[in-house]
């Protein structure tokens, strides 16, 4: 059974964050809001913890989980041969909903299923979230229902469908998005929209134009 800690006063903020990294550290789960929507995150580098994220959504390992992180300059231990195009959307919209696939490095000692040589990483625009995330490292994070519900956009939705699976819920009210964040893959010469999510590709766009890039749409 999970525990549920309030985020309003600094007081209850500094001890779920605490009880979140301490959870974390232990290889259980945890439930933590984001700027779009709930999450349920693992350690990034514990394989287990990531088996049983993905066994608490009901998932696969055909559907790895993304990668959160809590500084822009985390994407490049995790990814190699970053192009340009993908550096000014960061640059763009991180913190922020884009969530970008690029080419993982070879010699990251984790598995978080089928990922064909790529990692989908993101960095939150969530102040408790990055909190954790400074405390943690890079989390493993899907969104907090289970698979084929709609994705949690508060603590109540997300404990109902994952409290028994979880060790810790972090409460921060109302997640400010409610809308998944968008992916993009960025491993070939043009990038392509996987999932069309809060950010719209007409927005991508913009950034990209003056550099002589777009994006296309697959989502």
């Amino acid at each position: 059974m999970s525990q549920r800690y309030a985020t309003g006063t600094d007081e209850e903020r500094e001890a779920a964050v605490e009880a979140a990294s301490l959870a974390v550290q232990r290889g259980e789960l945890i439930v933590l809001p984001t700027d779009t929507v709930y999450g349920v995150g693992a350690d990034a580098f514990d394989p287990a913890a990531v088996r049983g994220l993905l066994a608490a959504k009901g998932r696969g390992r055909e559907m790895p989980p993304p990668v959160l992180v809590s500084a822009a300059t985390t994407l490049d231990a995790l990814a190699v041969r970053v192009p340009g195009y993908a550096r000014a959307l960061v640059e763009a919209f991180w913190p922020g909903p884009l969530t970008l696939v690029c080419h993982q490095q070879s010699s990251l000692q984790w598995d978080l299923g089928d990922t064909r040589g790529t990692v989908a990483v993101r960095m939150p625009d969530h102040d408790v979230a990055r909190e954790i995330l400074e405390r943690t490292g890079p989390l493993a994070v899907s969104s907090a229902n289970r698979t084929g519900m709609p994705a949690a956009t508060d603590a109540d939705q997300a404990e109902d469908m994952l409290g028994d699976d979880v060790a810790v819920v972090v409460d921060g009210g109302p997640a400010p998005g409610g809308e998944a964040s968008t992916i993009v893959d960025v491993t070939g010469a043009q990038g392509r929209v996987l999932r069309r999510g809060a950010l719209s590709l007409e927005r991508l766009n913009e950034v990209l134009e003056p550099l002589g890039a777009t994006l296309t749409d697959e989502g």
